[in-house]
């Protein structure tokens, strides 16, 4: 639950800014600026209200003339919306960020062994360390891909980790995101333009540059060239597949494609025969080695998962089975990032890599465990429920900020289908900085780094910092009226 909020006396813009109990990035408990912060907070104190708005509209258009867009489903009213962009960056320190970034390299590594192990000889469900009807029971489980070899056994080559700060000031992992997630492109461009509105702060401060993450994508996704292709690993034909214009990602689809230099298809401008993938080019059909697929699973192959997408490519899978091209992510990696799976993260690392958790998992509750679920469901008031394989924001029900009537219904859906459903309890995310009507305020982030696991592991020093731009909302997904301001790791 909320705390009671306290104002410190800050100078103007900060006259607003105010203190609760949860970890605030840039004031100390006792209204002191963190040293890490110093060169912004000098900065913004020496900017006027008005200098903040025209640097902040610079950077609204900026957004608009690039097309940065998301889509909202399930409304009536116009969906497409500019991606909203908070002025003020997200400050980390190096010491902060070696921790992150090897957590996330030992969390990453894990979940291939353990992709790698489900699919083969099931080891870890043998021992009973991760139950198998967990396994067997999740919607991203593909038994298509039982005894299928993946190159370089990289089922997960991209990885988006939701991170959130405690009231402790550490950082645990809220959820993993190893299907196809989304944003880079945000933290992309959110930095060109930061660079462009804070010139001498960026230098002063020392950031550590994040341009380098397509070319280090695109390294990544060429270390998978299957074997016996006919331009080896230093010339494959690599492909983005992407569902098309009207998906909500599609501005990062073509922003990434461009920026490593690749061809953005759809499904119909693929072709599969013997077991090959070919692009449909002017010069006619060229094979394609390896494609980074922003697809779901089920809509990859009509042959082989939903007879009735139009999207994906027929034959594709046997192709694949075959090893003559491959795909990141692997097919099946979502039985990883499933909420239920998630819950025996620590776990898995153990059991893999001998080594506890660099970074801790919220502690979560699993409906499908009579004692846990009769536990949250006399306290719903006190919990976050989501559903294991939704995302966005959609599914879930915040206990603290629910009507007695929504609580109602959530305890209908547990109870009809427990399995789909687990529980955390209302974490105060981390507040930071944010330039709101004309003044700095507080509000609550997340961090999303971005993972890539090829020869090496890459994280590359930032991420996509998301925030609820609605004051006291803890609710970060743009889908929900969240927004995303630039992570600056400081060297």
């Amino acid at each position: 639950m909320a705390g009671i909020a306290t104002k410190h006396t800050l100078p103007a813009p900060f006259h607003e800014y105010e203190l609760d109990d949860a970890f605030d990035e840039m004031v100390d408990g006792g209204g002191a600026v963190r040293p890490h912060y110093r060169h912004i907070y000098e900065a913004l104190r020496e900017l006027t209200g008005e200098e903040l708005r025209r640097r902040q509209q610079i950077a609204d258009l900026s957004f608009l003339h690039q097309g940065i867009t998301f889509t909202v489903y399930g409304r009536d009213e116009g969906t497409e919306r500019i991606f909203p962009n908070d002025l003020l960056p997200r400050v980390l320190t190096r010491e902060e960020w070696t921790r992150i970034e090897n957590g996330l390299t030992q969390r990453i590594t894990a979940l291939n062994l353990f992709l790698k192990d489900i699919y083969h000889e099931g080891r870890i469900l043998n021992d009973g360390v991760v139950p198998r009807e967990i396994i067997y029971s999740c919607k991203h489980f593909r038994r298509q891909m039982r005894g299928l070899n993946v190159r370089n056994d990289a089922y997960v080559t991209v990885a988006g980790t939701d991170l959130i700060r405690m009231p402790s000031g550490e950082f645990v992992v809220l959820e993993d995101n190893l299907r196809v997630p989304s944003g880079a492109s945000y933290m992309l461009v959110s930095r060109e333009v930061m660079k462009r509105l804070f010139p001498d702060l960026f230098r002063k401060c020392g950031v550590q540059p994040i341009e380098h993450y397509s070319q280090a994508l695109l390294s990544t996704l060429r270390a998978l060239t299957p074997q016996g292709s006919p331009r080896g690993t230093s010339e494959p034909t690599i492909v983005l597949l992407t569902p098309g214009v009207f998906n909500s990602a599609y501005f990062e689809h073509a922003f990434l494609a461009r920026q490593m230099g690749i061809e953005l298809v759809e499904g119909r401008d693929l072709v599969v025969h013997d077991n090959f993938v070919y692009m449909r080019t002017t010069a006619g059909l060229r094979r394609v080695d390896v494609i980074y697929r922003r697809i779901d699973d089920d809509f990859i192959d009509p042959l082989a998962f939903r007879p009735d997408s139009s999207l994906g490519v027929p034959g594709l899978f046997n192709a694949y089975r075959a090893g003559n091209v491959s795909m990141a992510n692997a097919l099946g990696t979502g039985v990883a990032d499933d909420k239920a799976v998630y819950a025996y993260v620590p776990a898995i690392i153990k059991y893999y890599l001998k080594e506890d958790p660099i970074l801790d998992n919220v502690e979560t509750y699993l409906m499908s465990d009579p004692s846990q679920r009769k536990h949250v469901l006399g306290r719903l008031q006190d919990y976050v429920v989501k559903a294991v394989g939704e995302s966005g924001g959609y599914g879930m029900l915040i206990g603290p900020h629910s009507t007695a009537e929504q609580r109602d219904e959530f305890r209908r859906r547990v109870e009809e289908d427990p399995r789909n459903y687990i529980a955390q309890p209302t974490i105060r995310l981390s507040r930071a900085p944010c330039f709101l009507d004309g003044n700095v305020q507080p509000r609550h982030v997340d961090l999303r780094p971005y993972i890539l696991f090829g020869d090496k592991v890459t994280v590359v020093p930032g991420g996509l910092t998301r925030v609820a731009l609605r004051k006291g909302s803890l609710v970060v997904n743009s889908s929900q009226g969240g927004g995303s301001k630039d992570t600056w790791v400081l060297d």
